[in-house]
């Protein structure tokens, strides 16, 4: 297979990625209350772009202000957001990276301790850590959600961002409508598999509707999710479906790439993914990548572009450096002082202390 140094065309619109690295969204807590962009997260981000990454992909952005996840999160919601919106959309462009902003909502993962009402979800569900129950969207608050993701992706392409991410993976609000254990509706959006992506389907269709024919649309999903009902069989299933769909990747969260899943089949999951799909879909397998060979042991499965994190985080230029095949970056644990360096605000750095092992 390719280098993951080397181009690649995106088929549905001809727009060329500059190479295979893709930065994968993560939480950094830098975003204002009200989920504007600061300049250390724009910093932050545009620091991964000049460093090579092909596409850079923001860290997830709340489409309603009661979906949101965390503190310190990045909003899509409102007008308010666009300037710092196109701050950091020109900052990427700059240096040659495609950009994506990855819109989510929490669901049951939006706690009402930071957003001040109830949480949503496709049914009424519970999490340890949760402060009582979620309630059920209705069928019409349902459809207003999905206007809501419609609304932030073109608020993302007004900003001048290439694409959206739609955020499927990870137990938030789509994934929740996906799986068979938080969506146990039995109205037109849950029940039986066809119900149940019903969901993401609509946003798709919506977020085509309002937004130019070469805005990028990639979806995120998580594989595997036990515990959500999310599985193997039915998440293949969703990806070849999602081929006919009018999207233009997928993007796998495997946590890592290495991992063998415990069934009969040896394949590990880059591999069952692309082999389920067309040789010309995109298709993004992310977790645990590290060195030059980790990269290249990705794509050599069938990925067709290669989705890093905390390598990212200690290495903003990984992307420069990974067509060399011994190239193998310093690993974690990392100085307070060279996350500075590398672009981390003491906010950044003070979130990534809660990560095992990995500020010194």
């Amino acid at each position: 297979m390719a280098p993951p140094s080397e181009p690649f065309v995106l088929p549905r619109t001809g727009i060329e990625v500059a190479n295979r690295c893709v930065l994968a969204a993560m939480t950094n807590k830098q975003s204002h209350v009200d989920g504007s962009l600061s300049d250390e997260e724009i910093h932050w981000l545009t620091m991964r772009s000049k460093g090579g990454f092909g596409i850079v992909t923001t860290a997830a952005a709340n489409v309603t202000e009661t979906g949101r996840g965390w503190d310190g999160e990045m909003g899509v919601w409102g007008d308010h957001q666009l300037p710092g919106l196109t701050k950091m959309a020109e900052g990427l462009r700059a240096h040659g990276a495609l950009s994506l902003v990855q819109i989510f909502h929490g669901g049951m993962r939006a706690p009402q301790s930071i957003n001040g009402v109830q949480p949503v979800s496709a049914s009424v569900n519970t999490e340890a850590g949760m402060d009582g129950s979620t309630r059920a969207l209705s069928s019409l608050e349902v459809e207003d959600m999905v206007e809501a993701f419609a609304d932030a992706a073109v608020r993302c392409e007004q900003a001048g961002f290439d694409g959206v991410e739609l955020h499927g993976a990870h137990s938030y609000l789509i994934c929740q409508f996906l799986g068979t254990e938080t969506n146990r509706r039995q109205d037109e959006w849950g029940g039986s598999y066809e119900a149940r992506k019903r969901f993401l389907w609509a946003i798709i269709e919506a977020v085509r509707a309002r937004t130019s024919p070469n805005f990028l649309v990639f979806v995120r999903i998580s594989p595997l999710i036990e515990k959500m009902g999310i599985h193997l069989e039915e998440s293949l299933q969703l990806a070849q479906d999602l081929v006919k769909a009018d999207v233009d990747g997928l993007h796998i969260s495997c946590w890592d790439v290495f991992q063998e899943v415990d069934d009969a089949d040896d394949r590990l999951m880059t591999k069952r993914f692309a082999d389920a799909l067309p040789d010309d879909f995109p298709l993004i397998s992310t977790g645990g990548v590290w060195s030059a060979r980790d990269a290249q042991f990705v794509m050599d499965e069938g990925a067709h572009f290669v989705g890093v994190g905390r390598v990212a985080i200690g290495h903003s230029d990984w992307a420069r450096h990974v067509g060399d095949v011994d190239y193998d970056p310093q690993r974690a644990p990392f100085t307070a002082e060279h996350l500075s360096k590398e672009g981390l605000s003491p906010v950044f750095i003070d979130y990534m202390r809660r990560w095992k092992n990995f500020v010194v």
